[in-house]
């Protein structure tokens, strides 16, 4: 009834609502209820902008075609399971020999509670759990910082604070910042420190038991014995762990996170299920893209032909270093902003273990070891706990790290991989590999990015030809968000091209 309203004028249009009005997806009634037939819209990209566009239109009856190049669905959501077959750009050839059972997510793995991604979770019948983002007994280990051993996450965190708030505590005690405080306020400031710090009653930091044990208390006779070799401030600040820290302060990367049961591709094969298989031609290879004037044509390869696809409309969701070698009549305002989003690198690699070694020996569940190797990130499995296998993320780097990976064949990367780990977590993580399968996004065919940098962000005046419709050709993807690299960011921008589209359609 709203939408009737609203193409009667009897109502405010979208255009003239707030900026944070809550999407309305567009509902069976919107068209028939005007006298309006249902659109056809060609929709580029089967990733989850061009799987979430396709699925919200559909909801209202539009006839919708997604064109994905690749034989999936889910552009860079990509779990890889035993038996995919993936083949990179250098021609380079890998099959995942996972057991049953065992899966990594080489793209998105996990997702903050605020973010809409669980609002579709939901509406899909997706089960989620879980994801331990932080592990107060994961590592971290700087070798660059001249650091022999890993030391755990909770040790550091506590020598780091201690250290910290006591020099703070004695500044304040001292009068450093009787300018800044009241008496009553230096007196809650210092009550605060000794607990946050674990000073004593000289504001000392002398350690205690947030650093842990090398004893764990247990029975009567077994009080516990605390880690001792409490280090100096000095020694804390020189080891650079506290650089760590702030990453559980972001706020999209804060606890609680959740993954989907199963692998992260139960969003896309969802989706896909609810769009309908029959309206989404996978292998399909966009080569040009036509504004008529009436309508859109997109010309694309599809095992060996050539073959068309013309709608009312088109939703353009590939990513934007892709859309820019796609020849189009759009302009050179939509090709000088495609070419301005520059891609990014980003690379994984999941070790297949025969045991669960990191949980039976050094007893971490889930969570993330930080280092400064060109690993850099080794996540922990947050499901599957005291199971027979397990999966390692064995590297998440990006930028020239990721890069200087992809150019080393497969049993290469793991052989990189596993020398830099060993350092941390002792020889079991090379005479328990199993098995080993290694993705570099930037070497990706059809995607080619791992995400991308836009420079000014999405709402500077370069990028408007892609904010609004250019003719028929409406843009969708986390490019266009300021949640890029976020599943997020796909769905928002979607959502924000739907309801453009639909505006528009009821409007006409």
């Amino acid at each position: 009834m709203f939408a009737t309203m609203g193409a009667l004028g009897l109502a405010p249009t979208a255009q003239a609502a707030p900026r944070e009005q809550p999407f309305r997806a567009p509902g069976a009634g919107d068209l028939h209820l005007t006298g309006r037939a249902a659109a056809t819209v060609v929709i580029v990209g089967g990733g989850i902008a061009g799987l979430t566009a396709a699925y919200e239109l559909g909801k209202a009856g539009y006839d919708c075609t997604v064109l994905e190049a690749r034989d999936r669905t889910g552009g860079r959501n990509l779990t890889v399971r035993g038996g995919d077959t993936l083949t990179d750009l250098h021609g380079t050839r890998q099959t995942a020999r996972f057991a049953d059972g065992q899966y990594m997510n080489a793209g998105p793995a996990r997702i903050p509670q605020w973010m809409v991604t669980l609002d579709y979770c939901r509406e899909l019948g997706v089960p989620v759990e879980v994801f331990t983002n932080v592990n107060a007994d994961a590592y971290l280990y700087n070798e660059s910082a001249g650091m022999t051993a890993p030391q755990r996450y909770r040790t550091a965190k506590a020598d780091v604070y201690g250290h910290v708030s006591e020099l703070l505590a004695k500044a304040t005690d001292k009068g450093a910042l009787d300018e800044e405080l009241t008496a009553e306020d230096r007196e809650r400031l210092i009550e605060f420190l000794k607990d946050w710090g674990e000073l004593g009653d000289t504001l000392a930091y002398e350690g205690g038991e947030r650093r842990g044990y090398t004893t764990v208390p247990a029975a009567a006779g077994t009080p516990g014995v605390p880690l001792g070799d409490v280090p100096t401030a000095s020694e804390v600040f020189a080891s650079g762990v506290g650089r760590y820290f702030s990453f559980e302060f972001g706020f999209d990367q804060a606890m609680l996170m959740f993954q989907p049961v199963g692998g992260m591709d139960r969003i896309p094969q969802a989706l896909t299920r609810a769009v309908g298989a029959r309206r989404i031609r996978t292998g399909a290879v966009v080569d040009r893209i036509t504004d008529t004037g009436t309508g859109v044509t997109v010309t694309y390869t599809q095992g060996g032909r050539t073959k068309k696809a013309e709608a009312d409309y088109c939703v353009a969701a590939l990513p934007p270093n892709i859309l820019a070698r796609i020849p189009h009549n759009l302009g050179p305002g939509v090709q000088s902003a495609l070419e301005a989003i520059t891609p990014s690198s980003a690379a994984k690699i999941g070790l297949e273990y025969r045991s669960r070694w990191w949980e039976t020996d050094h007893r971490v569940y889930g969570g993330i070891t930080e280092t400064d190797q060109d690993v850099t990130h080794i996540w922990h499995p947050s499901h599957g706990f005291h199971g027979e296998r397990g999966i390692l993320i064995g590297y998440y780097n990006y930028g020239a790290d990721a890069d200087a990976y992809a150019g080393l064949t497969p049993r290469g990367r793991e052989e990189r991989a596993v020398a830099a780990s060993v350092k941390i977590y002792g020889e079991k993580y090379r005479t328990e590999l199993a098995s080993s399968f290694s993705h570099h996004w930037r070497q990706t065919p059809h995607l080619e990015a791992a995400w991308h940098n836009t420079p000014g962000g999405p709402d500077a005046p370069r990028y408007q030809p892609l904010n609004e419709p250019t003719g028929r050709v409406h843009f969708a993807g986390d490019w266009l968000s300021y949640t890029d690299a976020w599943q997020h960011g796909a769905f928002t921008s979607a959502r924000k091209a739907v309801t453009a589209l639909h505006t528009r359609v009821l409007a006409s």
